[in-house]
């Protein structure tokens, strides 16, 4: 009998050996990759279909967007309020988002009706019609909510900060305006809909206490259509970031709080120094107990919150420190950033402080590992980016072995001042 008037030992998360369950791969007849984990105490299935749809592959601003929201909002045979009625009847939850690079369909959904809604996904991506009627509710509603965004300095300053880094005519840099919603029409949305979505290239990923005959099914409702047939389109964009690198901007005269954005060029998740940079980047400003969190929130109290993290694209990333501060504080915060990045170049990290960071990354992965749906989302992450599982116990290896002097050497090689782009937005 477990005797409570005994503490359990405490021991620290970098003492756990962690295990990524591995994914099961199987194909479908026309070629579509399915990975797998089947885990789970309820009879629910997510199953995420993504595209290489993202806007990488636009040739006018805003249409992959568009043709991935509207695909929800109507086909030849359903309205787009027949469409949610039908998931919404079945307990289902149908969502959709488009990215950088890609796009997908997520559907979580109780393992008995998935014979109901998975024919129904089939349709959207096969027979989607973006009316001229949905398309116009579509432009004037995200036309107003532009409108009202354009106010807040945060808005603008994610805008600007991006554009800086990559150039406007790169999809990574690239905004939205009126005029380009203006721009839609229906023609371009049936074309990329047909080259990326019909004909385009998917790979899917399914989670949760799967039902036997899940292959059966995936394979019956998907694996006859034309998808992965042809290959993407070589499409490539040079970064043509601005020369100057220190930006003020008034967005609102009147305005008492200031966006503040500091960011630098970064690779991306493939390259040597990027499993360890994360480990610099949660000393610096990457979770509560940050450097840049005791500095500038707890002891400055210029801010509620601060935070530093990489950007998570597939090509190329970025370095971003982020926060919004008072209006006559934002140059004094600026200043303590910097601050603190000369720190960490002359200073080595001390063993607690270290062991708190370590511990912290480890408990975020382990949480990362409760339940199917967790999982299913880190394989989606190595396969979409080209990696494997050593990625996983790589980067436990890594966090559990950086030194204090790898962890300044790479403050010196990265958290130059003189590389970052500074942007304030009141």
């Amino acid at each position: 009998m477990l005797d409570r008037t005994i503490a359990p030992e405490i021991k620290d998360a970098i003492d756990f050996n962690l295990h990524l369950k591995p994914a099961e791969k199987f194909t479908l007849d026309n070629g579509v990759p399915v990975y797998s984990i089947n885990a789970g105490a309820q009879e629910v299935t997510l199953i995420e279909l993504v595209f290489n749809a993202g806007n990488w592959y636009e040739d006018q601003n805003i249409v992959a967007g568009t043709t991935n929201f509207l695909l929800k909002n109507g086909t030849s045979k359903r309205s787009a309020f027949e469409i949610n009625d039908h998931f919404e009847y079945y307990g289902a939850y149908l969502n959709r988002n488009c990215y950088n690079e890609t796009a997908n369909i997520t559907l979580h959904c109780l393992n008995k009706h998935l014979k109901d809604v998975l024919p129904v996904v089939e349709e959207l991506i096969t027979d989607s019609i973006f009316s001229e009627e949905e398309l116009a509710i579509y432009k004037q509603n995200q036309t107003q909510r532009l409108k009202v965004s354009l106010q807040k300095c945060d808005f603008v300053a994610n805008r600007f900060i991006d554009e800086y880094l990559f150039g406007f005519n790169h999809p990574y840099g690239r905004y939205t305006s009126i005029p380009d919603f203006e721009a839609l029409h229906r023609e371009q949305l049936l074309k990329f809909f047909k080259d990326y979505y019909l004909n385009g290239k998917c790979v899917i990923f399914v989670a949760g206490k799967l039902p036997a005959d899940i292959f059966e099914q995936l394979n019956n409702v998907f694996g006859h259509l034309p998808l992965n047939k042809n290959g993407l389109p070589e499409k490539t964009y040079d970064i043509t970031a601005k020369a100057e690198k220190k930006h003020r901007i008034i967005n609102d005269q009147n305005g008492v709080q200031g966006a503040i954005r500091i960011a630098r060029p970064f690779p991306n998740r493939r390259h040597p120094d990027f499993i360890k940079s994360q480990v610099l980047n949660n000393v610096f400003g990457g979770f509560f107990g940050s450097r840049l969190m005791s500095n500038i929130r707890e002891d400055k109290g210029y801010t509620y919150g601060i935070h530093s993290y990489f950007q998570n694209h597939v090509r190329d990333s970025a370095w971003m420190v982020s926060t919004e501060a008072g209006r006559d504080v934002c140059e004094a915060t600026i200043t303590e950033v910097y601050k603190e990045m000369k720190i960490l170049q002359e200073e080595l990290v001390d063993d607690e402080e270290l062991l708190l960071v370590q511990n912290y990354m480890i408990g975020t992965i382990l949480g990362d590992l409760d339940g199917p749906f967790q999982i299913i989302n880190r394989w989606k992450n190595y396969v979409l980016n080209g990696l494997d599982e050593s990625y996983f116990y790589n980067s436990i290896n890594t966090i559990k072995t950086i030194t204090p002097r790898e962890i300044r050497e790479l403050a010196q090689k990265y958290l130059v001042a003189e590389d970052f782009y500074e942007l304030v937005v009141v």
